[in-house]
């Protein structure tokens, strides 16, 4: 979570500073700046925050989550666990409505498409929670367009690619601009990549030589790697006209339910070099199905939602 470090780094700079960054802090929460939220790290019981990336204004399906990721902390030991829930998960929603949509759909569906992001956040936090078992209070989303712009702000990140792989991309986020597509290719080793490559690099869905990066895991996990490469170059922001324009990026990129301050505290717990990854797919706890319209889709194997639930209670601590 790049504002997590932000934070941590601007105190150092001017008054202005300050004010920029109360500034920010009230543009991306639904809290005020500086108010916490009571026992939130004082507690023996993990704190989970829903991570959340979508395209935003001007993408095909806008608000449908690209990306669902729960950050499960443990306050007192910083023992951090990434939780990755598969956008393509059958559910009900509306829950008990007998309508089923792809879990992706709850956050445009609660928001309803934007228009309220903060009863979208709630929505997608309480069917995370009822689908993995886990109290998910917390969220934030991220606008992979400002992100885009935030990359380039802090002037690209340096990232190690593990695997190579090449797939179809959109020509432009939105279709009625470009209707096309283009071929992107990522060789394996370390790259630099700017704000286009990187959220190429993060979203590539059709793959064409490679089929393990076309999953919705091997999403998650180059997202999370784009994530924790943003956070090593905002260590490095020494200059007030770069953090300026990092928080200026961000302030169009971020929104969540906790406050600037109890950010901070996530930061400080967290330990996301040494985190532990547990994904929900058909290797474990799901099966590929098809929906009645002819769509792919993941389901609970044999239909067993509790399997799940205790899937990934058991895999917290491995």
């Amino acid at each position: 979570l790049v504002v997590l470090l932000l934070l941590c780094v601007i105190g150092g700079f001017t008054l202005v500073t300050a004010q920029k960054v109360l500034a920010f802090g009230s543009a991306i929460s639904t809290q005020t700046p500086l108010s916490t939220q009571t026992s939130y790290m004082g507690t023996s019981d993990r704190v989970n925050l829903l991570v959340m990336g979508f395209g935003g204004t001007g993408h095909d399906g806008a608000y449908l989550t690209d990306s669902m990721v729960v950050m499960s902390l443990l306050p007192q030991s910083q023992h951090t666990t990434l939780v990755s829930v598969p956008r393509d998960l059958w559910v009900q929603i509306p829950a008990n409505s007998g309508q089923y949509h792809k879990i992706n759909y709850t956050y445009t569906y609660g928001s309803n498409n934007g228009a309220n992001p903060a009863a979208g956040g709630d929505a997608a936090a309480q069917k995370v929670s009822v689908v993995t078992g886990l109290d998910v209070k917390y969220w934030l989303t991220i606008n992979f367009t400002g992100f885009r712009d935030f990359i380039n702000a802090i002037g690209g990140v340096d990232v190690y690619v593990p695997d190579s792989f090449t797939a179809k991309y959109p020509a432009n986020d939105d279709p009625n601009i470009n209707p096309n597509w283009i071929k992107v290719h990522f060789s394996k080793g370390m790259q630099h990549m700017d704000g286009e490559t990187a959220i190429r690099y993060a979203r590539a869905r059709y793959v064409l030589d490679n089929p393990a990066e076309g999953s919705d895991f091997a999403r998650s996990a180059r997202q999370q790697i784009i994530i924790k490469s943003a956070l090593s170059k905002v260590k490095q922001i020494s200059t007030w006209p770069k953090l300026y324009n990092a928080l200026t990026a961000l302030q169009h990129t971020i929104y969540t339910n906790l406050s600037m301050a109890d950010l901070m505290q996530f930061a400080l717990k967290m330990d996301l070099n040494n985190a532990h990854r547990v994904g929900l797919s058909n290797q474990n706890v799901l099966v590929d199905d098809t929906a009645s319209d002819g769509e792919a889709i993941l389901a609970p194997a044999n239909g067993n939602w509790q399997a799940i639930k205790d899937y990934v209670k058991q895999q917290l601590y491995n």
